[in-house]
């Protein structure tokens, strides 16, 4: 069994292994990784052998942990990390190379739309007729995206929404409220087979999923860290927000993964804070001083109009795993307009958590 993992900012780690009669056996740990002293492998792949396959990764980490030579350097690994790959070898985990990856880029659709969009091309990965697929947004018209479980009272003044002229939806996955408009985000949407994150944490996938962009971000000048549970950040604080949706799949378990995430590129503070019923402990950690100014942090750092940085993060996804210029089907299309008929576009659907 063969099973690799990405260490959230440092080393490629693969583990192979035997599964003998629900024994861990002949595990090979490697990697680009650096390790102080040698012999410090032969410690791991020792400290592995001989575990139960059931082993969750936390008593994983701790074997290892228990057997590294006193004074060991780990530079771009962790015992976490190679407690992941253990996992993903055991549930025979998927890697980004293993697919054929398809971009989607189309012209600006509705708010509505967007959020059946998500569900309707998801359900098509978790049945195996489309692609693991990069969506990136073009948003027609100004909104608010609460999560699942938001109450729509508490976190919206809708009077305010009205006034400004914006939509408010519900999307089907959790996390806080997206404030949104047309060139001032930056938004995209993985829709991939739940086996790229076997293995993984709900938290630890999070941080998989989202290696790619602070990869990209890097590229640009930018020194991006992902921060748990669902953030990206900077030094000057929080600038992309990520949320997950898992969809069940024909068989009844969960085949695909929904993540998705809004990058800020340039908004308007004070608009948003009329908006959105935000508290100033919240406020603190977006990177918010004033909301007199605006939240630029995309636009400040890279000094690059957005478009060219949306270029530059499919150019850097397409170098990394290779990536095909798609569309939305017209079977996909008719089943989300579908969709935001009976759901998405509903106050039943936007008003369901009051």
């Amino acid at each position: 069994m063969h099973g690799e993992y990405k260490v959230p900012g440092g080393k490629l780690i693969v583990v192979d292994l035997d599964n003998q009669h629900g024994m861990l056996r002949n595990v090979r740990v490697a990697g680009d990784f650096f390790l102080e002293p040698d012999e410090a492998i032969h410690a791991i792949n020792g400290a592995l052998e001989g575990a139960s396959t059931d082993t969750d990764a936390e008593a994983l980490a701790a074997r290892v942990e228990a057997a590294l030579p006193k004074g060991s350097v780990m530079y771009g690994l962790t015992v976490e990390g190679i407690a992941v790959a253990v996992r993903r070898a055991l549930a025979q985990a998927t890697d980004w190379s293993d697919y054929d990856w398809q971009l989607i880029h189309e012209p600006p659709q509705t708010p509505a739309l967007h959020m059946a969009l998500d569900e309707v091309l998801t359900a098509e990965v978790a049945a195996g007729r489309r692609p693991p697929t990069l969506r990136v947004w073009e948003w027609g018209a100004p909104a608010v995206i609460i999560g699942s479980f938001q109450s729509l009272s508490n976190e919206v003044d809708t009077q305010a929404a009205k006034r400004h002229g914006m939509t408010v939806v519900r999307r089907i996955s959790g996390g806080g409220a997206m404030f949104v408009e047309p060139g001032n985000t930056i938004t995209y949407s993985l829709s991939v087979p739940a086996s790229l994150v076997s293995g993984l944490s709900f938290a630890d996938s999070y941080a998989y999923l989202d290696d790619w962009v602070l990869g990209a971000l890097g590229d640009m000048g930018i020194k991006a860290w992902y921060q748990p549970l669902n953030d990206i950040a900077t030094d000057v604080g929080k600038i992309a927000g990520a949320a997950q949706k898992r969809i069940v799949g024909p068989d009844g378990g969960s085949a695909a993964v929904l993540h998705h995430v809004t990058m800020s590129y340039d908004i308007d503070a004070a608009k948003m804070l009329q908006v959105l019923r935000i508290g100033r402990e919240k406020l603190s950690g977006k990177g918010i001083g004033s909301a007199e100014k605006r939240v630029d942090p995309l636009r400040r750092q890279t000094g690059l109009p957005r478009e060219a940085i949306i270029d530059r993060m499919i150019d850097s996804f397409r170098a990394r795993y290779g990536l095909t210029t798609g569309g939305i089907t017209a079977q996909e299309l008719a089943h989300a307009e579908e969709l935001v008929a009976t759901k998405f576009g509903s106050w039943q659907w936007t008003a369901r958590v009051q």
